[in-house]
């Protein structure tokens, strides 16, 4: 693929990943964040890149380890590599939204969709929104755009 081909694809991928940060506010559960939802088809190694790059930036936003996060439960790939994730950067993960009410909770809620052969991943708290377009191989995924972060005033 030459260098002019790639320039209108990943235009193509940002607004697609532009277009999924918006929709996600049709999709809003009960705590106003979006529903989780990844497909199960996504590898165990392409789940854990994905994750660990998405945890990371996140703890960027919101401090590493700094609060207790609760997730849906999800026996999905990417849902169990995120709570390892999470939970290897030193956040406390609940999924049976239980806690103790002194606690700073950070509900966050995922959403994993194939695009063009690619995969864009958005991760939502309710104060921060991150999205990614990545490239899945079998060995694993490799960012395919630039982050976008939306932050909530």
């Amino acid at each position: 693929m030459s260098a002019a081909q790639i320039v209108p694809f990943r235009r193509l991928a940002i607004a697609g990943l532009i277009a999924l940060l918006l929709s996600g506010c049709q999709n809003v559960g009960t705590d106003g964040l979006v529903v989780s939802d990844a497909p199960p088809e996504i590898s165990g190694p392409a789940a854990s890149a994905i994750a660990g790059d998405m945890v990371s930036r996140l703890a960027e936003q919101i401090g590493p380890g700094k609060a207790t996060v609760a997730l849906k439960p999800d026996d999905s790939p990417f849902g169990q590599a995120l709570e390892a994730a999470l939970k290897g950067w030193g956040y406390a993960v609940v999924t049976d939204q239980k806690t103790d009410e002194k606690q700073r909770v950070i509900p966050v809620a995922y959403v994993i969709v194939p695009f063009e052969g690619q995969v864009l991943a958005r991760l939502s708290t309710s104060d921060v929104e991150l999205g990614r377009a990545y490239t899945v191989t079998a060995n694993g995924a490799t960012p395919a755009s630039a982050l976008s972060l939306l932050k909530r005033g």
